[in-house]
């Protein structure tokens, strides 16, 4: 019976040694390809042609959907606040949290999920057709490197569009909760510009950045190092698309929670 016990106490263990050593190699094969790619796009040749697309690409095309929910979230977050705060006689406190919310949390976090639905898996698929279809051997003999063509602007293009989108983003998210709070909640105009003013800091806005930032260099990454080890056809080019998305949703919230501690946690 003892022995029983503790076979299967081993088996258990090991299940999970086998778990933690996949996490871990897992992470050292997507630093090694980001460490890769960093290196080689800064020596020579470059393709500003291939980076100007990607911005486009990653940016420009998605600030509709963008705007959407950010003017959305603000709306609603203002409406919450307020019912919330009612019940302490706190509804004055409604500009200050939605520029909080937005900017601190809300903005850079939204726009990363939004955009990395649309972004990375757009990247895993595209790469991932061309790793199956053989286009990747084909740049191969053709002495097209392939971290210096496909991978480097995706980075560079997604590390520099996200920040600007929360910009963007952040702005019409305090406008939606404005909104709704001078035509539905009757605040004063000018108070709640005021208000907000006060409380948004220059600490808030470079936080928001460098989240930003760090959300848009995981989401090209995800989508680069999944599409280019897709494999079976079409079926991996769909997993590779899921996996890409998935795993750009968690390292979102998990940075997003390191980085909040590392600036507020003290």
């Amino acid at each position: 019976m003892q022995s029983g016990l503790l076979a299967s106490i081993l088996v258990a263990f090991a299940a999970i040694g086998r778990l933690i050593l996949a996490l871990l190699a897992m992470v050292g094969r997507v630093t090694r390809f980001a460490v890769t790619t960093v290196l080689r796009a800064l020596t020579p040749p470059y393709y500003p042609a291939q980076f100007i697309a990607q911005l486009l690409a990653i940016g420009w095309y998605s600030l509709p959907v963008v705007g959407l929910t950010a003017i959305f979230t603000g709306s609603a977050l203002a409406q919450q606040i307020y019912t919330g705060g009612s019940r302490f006689d706190a509804e004055s406190t409604v500009p200050a949290v939605v520029v909080f919310g937005i900017v601190r949390e809300l903005g850079p976090v939204l726009v990363g999920l939004m955009v990395a639905g649309r972004v990375s898996s757009a990247m895993a698929a595209e790469l991932g057709t061309m790793c199956v279809t053989e286009q990747l051997d084909a740049m191969a003999t053709l002495r097209t490197d392939r971290f210096r063509y496909l991978i480097a602007p995706r980075l560079f293009a997604a590390t520099l569009a996200l920040p600007l989108m929360v910009l963007v983003a952040n702005a019409i998210g305090i406008m939606g909760g404005y909104l709704l709070a001078i035509y539905k909640l009757d605040f004063n105009a000018g108070s709640y510009l005021d208000t907000t003013r006060k409380y948004l800091e220059a600490q808030d806005i470079i936080m928001s950045v460098v989240k930003a930032a760090t959300f848009g260099f995981i989401i090209a990454l995800m989508g680069c190092y999944n599409g280019l080890r897709t494999g079976g056809g079409a079926a991996g080019v769909g997993r590779a698309t899921t996996d890409a998305v998935v795993s750009a949703f968690i390292l979102i919230l998990f940075t997003d929670l390191l980085i909040t501690l590392a600036a507020f946690g003290g």
